[in-house]
């Protein structure tokens, strides 16, 4: 069975005309659309290279050419293969299907695949509440946790580190209902993590966490867990260059420069913002 572990650092990504154009070119017209709809350039970079990470998958690996590939959304908005591949004959089986899953947030876009079983990824970046207290924060997510994890988020250690266990636990349950593919209306407090010991590691990943789910240990999960370090991301993932998303991409629609003059405004906002503080 295949498996695929791909990251791209978008954080750092500064597209340049030719290359922002290209991409837009490369994704599917309302994915173009939707992309082009986001407010800040940081996620309309993190958009696009999910975008170019799932097509890269499924012409990669499933074998379909870039221009008949075409990925749709589930209800609950998980990224799906509209028409897979028929491969399969009556002497030979079909193979068995890719499930995929992408996640960003922070420095990095990263998608998991694997062929024949299902499969959620989730990143978390560390930060603080923006609006409140850590323990105000946590009273607000009271019932996203067991009563068994949050004693173990709670006795953690300082703020800092509870807030690390708490993302921790959060990316495990984000990971698992986007791989059953359900969304946020599954009752968190269903499913219970029993983590290991050990620290996470940056070099590889922790494959000891244990689920329980409406009070019974599921064994047929396998939660992979590693803490991404500063670039390059753990070596359980392929960091891929923006040359690597689109090595085997083709353009499915006209080039269209206010897509570009749109992107170019909102990575300049921030800048524009920085000044007019600057002068104050």
């Amino acid at each position: 069975m295949g498996s695929v572990r791909w990251a791209f650092r978008c954080g750092t990504w500064t597209p340049s005309r030719s290359e922002w154009l290209f991409a837009a070119r490369c994704v599917q017209r309302e994915e173009k659309d939707r992309i082009g709809q986001f407010v800040f350039a940081r996620d309309a970079k993190s958009a696009m290279a999910g975008r170019l990470l799932l097509r890269k998958l499924v012409h990669d690996r499933v074998g379909i050419p870039w221009s008949e590939i075409r990925l749709d959304r589930s209800p609950r908005g998980k990224p799906y293969l509209a028409a897979p591949l028929k491969v399969g004959t009556d002497s030979v089986p079909e193979p068995p299907s890719w499930s995929f899953n992408l996640s960003h947030q922070g420095e990095y876009a990263v998608l998991a695949a694997e062929q024949g079983m299902q499969v959620g990824v989730d990143i978390m970046k560390i930060t603080m509440p923006g609006s409140s207290s850590v323990p105000e924060f946590f009273r607000i997510m009271t019932r996203q946790f067991t009563a068994y994890e949050w004693s173990v988020i709670q006795s953690s250690g300082l703020e800092h580190q509870q807030l690390a266990a708490f993302y921790r636990h959060w990316a495990l349950k984000e990971s698992f209902i986007k791989a059953i593919g359900t969304g946020l209306g599954f009752n968190l407090q269903r499913v219970e993590f029993h983590l290991p010991p050990e620290p996470l590691s940056q070099k590889c990943a922790l494959r000891q966490t244990k689920m329980l789910l409406d009070e019974e240990e599921e064994g047929d999960w396998v939660f992979e867990r590693l803490r991404p370090p500063p670039p390059p991301p753990p070596t359980s993932f392929t960091l891929l260059s923006f040359s690597d998303l689109i090595a085997s991409a083709s353009p499915l629609t006209e080039e269209d420069p206010a897509c570009w003059d749109s992107f170019k405004m909102k990575a300049e906002a921030p800048q524009r913002q920085r000044e007019t503080r600057a002068s104050e």
